[in-house]
């Protein structure tokens, strides 16, 4: 068994002995948390239990969490592979209390665990305690201090105490906090970096950090305990491999520098690296330092393999549990490490894509333990390697403009890469902004980031200006301030009694006075039943009537949060401000609206079955005509597999399931498994969309469940049918579905039996045999479109062999120059090839007329270019006398022209050239 299966097995075994019950690692894209990017701590998925508003059927638990920090205060992405233990991934192994016991058991198993199992030497251990913090009020945990000389036999002089930075954790602003108490061991072969704890030194690192959940921190700061305590640890299985290691060769008296890298967690990726590339990682050689200078060329094979092996370790994990690379949120940040690790890819001469082999490798060391990661290997390993192919396809031309503007700014001087630089890069060639600051740091300068973001937000402004939905084309003076509308009855009421307000015209509010008739303005109510734009789905359409007028409303639109616009003209009649109106939806348009809302819910449940869990919604229009879905996806759908798509939602609009709409808390919610978009901001309050079910109890049992604030049908059976229309790529990693259903899609397959029938008649085939006679046509047509390309057929033999028998001898080479029939420029080579055949030591230049047209071509003997004939250059100087360009190699070029008059004129320079060489 491999070291880290040995701990990661020993850790989990001690504490099930110790009546902790086993929690298998939630997945490293949080399922139940909108506001989180990835799991970055083994707490993440009991956060509820320690916010008081989850519990658990027991109250002790172990782990071994997937973790992925790269973003916010955990942010690690700079520091990977500049040293030998930061890492992007990295598992956490914790063990919890929740509500049970507290600090002297915490003290206790932890010291135990690697004193008696793991046999670490006391000597090189150092515990911290909180020391308090007087100025926020803060205690010394003196408890913890006490408890540690009293339940382990460690050295009192090993006893640190430090401050809140290191040793007190809240989980944010207000809220759960606590002390915590760390492990420390000094890996110094002498054993005297007991100065060093918590200073930052590799040689003297935290292992494994208890922390003691007993306070509530209010909005003023202050503390108050909470009623139940609970324990939180944390240990990096790659880190205590690591020390374990380093320390066993140590007794063993081989004297070696500790690196995480060389443990067995990612020798065999880094091994499988050095296999793809030819490189050859530190590790082989006597001395490995702890931490890289960017400018170290010697070294930047190690730091080259480090990124490459813990980034890709990262990308597995994260696209196995459902992430996607792609433009927004974790997608982008996917997205950032598979670039940073192509562009070290090149540090290696790697030109092809080439991370994706490394898939397996993961897989290997990480499958045991994970068991969802061997089935999701493969599309992974897809994943990546589309990725690649994309990106590789600019990564050369974006390093050859960085180093285009590195060498001017060494030329002028100055040290800062412009943000104008660093923009197009981004822009034009996929360079995240972190990949390029790190190479202009290898480099020694630094990036305008100021600049960058200027022109970042610029382009999100021209972004934002040009939205085609009409909320971004309304228009408001900045001194107006807009009333209220009561929307809450949009759901439940196709028709209401209202009160205008005022009206929006050219950017102005008018709350008095009237409209005349014609009018085309923004009309405001105190209440409405439209739908309002929001969430991809357009807004209602209908009518606002007084006694003797008539307000056709064209679109609805909500701006600043509150106020709903009905945008219109008035077809008949005055309205004046402070009138009793009758709003009246379009109320066929809004089912239709309706039906096409809930069928993207069953095709994103839908694609998730036939796909895989890895379909994440990255956009959607819904519309009364079509829906439009856009899903994390690598490749193409095939035929068969929106076969079963369709096949899939017809069958549930067929079974006539209910479709549910309730509202609850936001956590319950996420507690029930209800999909939410991540980086949406959602309210206390949340509206659930359950299809499958007829009861908020029932919500778990739903196929589909979705927040959702827009309408949606009672029963799937109000959609009436559902047909995928188009499916294509949007971007890399992203597709696009468009589909329509109900009276939509009739509408348009009557269009197109229509079309069909059309053809049929044109054709006089049976309307069964359309497709069949259009390929044969098709196929007609290719060939005759081959036929007319390439040209009469033309017997060139005769005239080849003619300019043979006329060639000139100079010396040992044989002299072609003349003219042939007009002829297709392939039919030409073919003849150049055929007179080097017969004169393999020869110059051929021949020149064709075509009507207005000229052909000429060039070939040269290798052994005559030594003696400074070029078929290159011959085309170039003779091109230019028949209005002509060109050019090519030095034994093969060919160039047009447009003035036939002159051929004779350049085929008689050509020979002038020649002979001007060869004699």
């Amino acid at each position: 068994m491999s070291l880290s299966k040995k701990v990661r097995s020993e850790f989990i075994e001690y504490f099930e002995k110790n009546n902790h019950a086993f929690v298998p690692s939630s997945p490293v894209v949080p399922k139940d948390d909108p506001t989180l990017m990835f799991a970055n701590a083994g707490m993440n998925q009991f956060k509820d239990i320690f916010l008081g508003v989850g519990h658990r059927s027991y109250n002790r638990a172990v782990n071994s969490q997937k973790c992925i920090r790269v973003s916010g205060k955990h942010n690690d992405l700079e520091e990977v592979g500049m040293d030998t233990y930061h890492h992007t991934f990295f598992e956490m192994l914790g063990n919890w209390s929740f509500g049970d016991y507290f600090k002297a058991e915490a003290i206790e198993w932890a010291w135990k665990l690697l004193t008696e199992v793991w046999k670490l030497p006391k000597e090189r251990l150092y515990a911290t305690v909180f020391g308090g913090d007087k100025e926020l009020g803060l205690v010394p945990d003196d408890e913890a201090a006490e408890l540690w000389k009293k339940v382990t036999d460690i050295d009192p002089a090993h006893i640190r105490a430090f401050g809140q930075k290191d040793n007190f954790w809240q989980m944010a602003d207000t809220g759960p906090c606590g002390p915590c108490s760390e492990i420390h061991i000094d890996l110094t072969p002498d054993q005297s970096g007991g100065g060093l704890v918590n200073a930052g030194d590799p040689r003297v690192i935290e292992i494994w950090n208890l922390v003691f959940i007993q306070f509530k921190r209010n909005t003023d700061g202050s503390l108050e305990p909470l009623p139940s305590k609970h324990v939180d640890t944390g240990m990096g299985l790659e880190r205590i491999c690591r020390v374990i290691k380093h320390l066993n060769l140590l007794k063993a008296g081989k004297l070696t520098a500790s690196s995480n890298y060389g443990t067995d967690l990612f020798v065999p990726i880094i091994r499988h690296i050095e296999e793809i590339t030819g490189c050859h990682y530190g590790s082989r050689r006597t001395h490995l330092p702890d931490r890289y200078d960017s400018d170290d060329t010697e070294n930047i094979v190690d730091v080259a393999c480090r990124v490459i092996a813990d980034h890709v370790r990262a990308l597995t994990f994260a696209i196995a549990d459902g992430a996607m690379p792609s433009n927004e949120g974790r997608g982008y940040v996917l997205r950032r490490l598979l670039r940073r690790a192509a562009r070290y890819g090149r540090k290696l001469n790697v030109t092809e894509p080439f991370i994706y082999k490394l898939i397996p490798t993961v897989v290997d060391i990480m499958g045991e333990a994970f068991p969802e990661l061997p089935g999701k290997a493969s599309f992974v390993a897809d994943t990546i390697r589309a990725e690649e192919e994309g990106f590789g396809r600019t990564l050369d031309r974006g390093i050859d403009l960085f180093e285009q503007a590195i060498a001017k700014l060494q030329a002028g001087g100055t040290k800062i890469f412009p943000g104008e630089a660093a923009f197009k890069l981004y822009d034009t060639f996929g360079f995240p902004l972190d990949l390029t600051q790190l190479m202009a740091r290898e480099r020694g300068f630094s990036v305008d980031d100021k600049g960058f973001e200027y022109l970042m937000e610029q382009q999100r402004e021209r972004a934002r200006s040009a939205e085609k939905s009409s909320a971004a084309a309304v228009h408001i003076a900045s001194d107006v301030s807009l009333p209220i509308t009561d929307d809450h009855e949009k759901y439940t009421k196709s028709t209401i009694q209202g009160r205008i307000l005022g009206w929006l015209k050219e950017g102005q509010w008018y709350d008095k006075g009237s409209l005349p008739e014609g009018a085309q303005v923004d009309l405001v109510c105190d209440r409405t039943c439209f739908y309002a734009e929001s969430g991809g789905q357009i807004g209602d359409t209908g009518t606002i009537t007084g006694d003797k007028s008539v307000f056709v409303v064209a679109d609805t639109i909500r701006v600043n949060g509150n106020t709903v616009l009905h945008r219109g003209t008035l077809t008949k009649g005055l309205l004046e401000a402070g009138q009793t109106v009758k709003l009246e939806i379009d109320r066929a348009r809004r089912q239709d609206i309706a039906n096409n809302h809930t069928a993207t819910h069953l095709l994103q449940w839908a694609l998730r079955q036939v796909l895989g869990d890895h379909v994440k919604q990255a956009g959607s229009l819904v519309r009364d005509d079509y829906l439009r879905f856009d899903f994390t996806h690598t490749k193409a759908m095939t035929p068969e597999e929106i076969e079963k798509v369709e096949a899939l939602i017809q069958e549930k609009i067929d079974a006539s399931e209910p479709a549910l709409t309730t509202e609850m808390s936001i956590n319950q919610a996420l507690e029930m498994g209800v999909t939410a978009l991540f980086g949406e901001k959602y309210g206390d309050t949340v509206r659930v969309i359950a299809v499958g079910v007829d009861s908020s109890d029932h919500i778990q049992q739903a196929f589909s469940a979705e927040l959702c604030g827009g309408t949606h049908v009672k029963n799937t059976a109000n959609i009436m049918d559902f047909k995928i229309m188009r499916e294509e790529s949007l971007q890399t990693g992203v597709r696009r579905i468009t589909a329509r259903t109900g009276r939509g899609l009739r509408r348009i397959m009557h269009e197109r039996y229509k079309m069909i029938g059309e053809m049929s008649r044109t054709l006089k085939v049976p309307a069964e045999e359309v497709a069949s006679r259009l390929e044969t046509l098709l196929e007609e047509n290719k060939k005759l479109k081959k036929q007319i390309q390439a040209g009469p057929a033309v017997d060139l033999t005769g005239a080849t062999q003619q300019l043979l028998d006329q060639a000139i001898k100079l010396g040992s080479a044989t002299v072609v120059i003349g003219e042939l029939p007009a002829a297709p420029v392939d039919k030409l080579r073919t003849q150049i090839d055929w007179i080097r055949k017969k004169a393999p030591e020869s110059v051929v230049v021949i020149g064709s007329k075509d009507g207005e047209k000229v052909q000429l071509l060039a070939a040269v003997a290798d052994g005559l270019i030594g003696r400074g004939l070029s078929a290159g250059k011959i085309i170039g100087q003779i091109a230019k006398i028949v209005d002509g360009g060109g050019g090519g190699r030095d034994q093969m070029a060919q160039a047009g022209g447009k003035n036939p008059a002159k051929l004779g004129e350049a085929l008689a320079q050509a020979e002038k050239i020649v002979r001007e060489k060869l004699t």
